[in-house]
């Protein structure tokens, strides 16, 4: 009799219970939909600065097989972090001493150290100066990656692959060295 009487109150607090699961749930989705519609709009927003740089000219980089060489964006791809090296465009226009002491090309390369996950804001960042032979990029593994981190490294190549090219950016992929 006493099991019969509580029966009732037992299945509210269930129902209750599950009601506030759901309600939760139903919350989550809808951060996770907020989440989501807010990355989309950050990728279009980068979309459109990159959009501003010219298309590729392949004419440009076809014969460029060192690196050192490269003049547009190049990144290093590790196990854990991504290296994005940047030539920034000479601010003087003027051929005179070019190379030269006075206007040596190492004191406009930047070197910066990334997680993949902040690559996408940092290609977009990147000034449209600093891409002389259009909207390219050269990605390669690291060098100094361990034979144990290769198929670490492989795996983050082509998820870099996949970031750059959801942005619009052509990919020149390099062997590793």
């Amino acid at each position: 009799m006493l099991v019969i009487a509580l029966l009732p109150g037992l299945a509210l607090t269930a129902c209750l219970k599950e009601e506030k699961a759901v309600a939760g749930v139903a919350k989550d989705a809808e951060k996770a939909e907020h989440k989501a519609q807010e990355a989309a709009a950050e990728r279009d927003q980068q979309r459109a600065e990159l959009e501003q740089i010219q298309l590729p000219t392949k004419s440009l980089y076809i014969d460029i097989h060192d690196p050192s060489q490269w003049a547009n964006p190049f990144l290093m791809v590790g196990a854990d972090t991504v290296g994005l090296r940047i030539l920034l465009a000479d601010a003087n226009p003027s051929p005179v001493g070019h190379g030269t002491m006075l206007r040596p090309e190492a004191a406009r390369r930047q070197m910066l150290q990334l997680r993949l996950s902040d690559l996408d804001a940092a290609v977009a960042a990147v000034p449209p100066d600093a891409w002389p032979y259009g909207r390219v990029i050269a990605v390669a593994e690291s060098s100094s990656a361990v034979s144990s981190d290769r198929p670490r490294v492989r795996r983050n190549v082509e998820a870099v692959i996949r970031q750059l090219n959801n942005l619009g950016v052509v990919v020149e992929e390099w062997p590793a060295r």
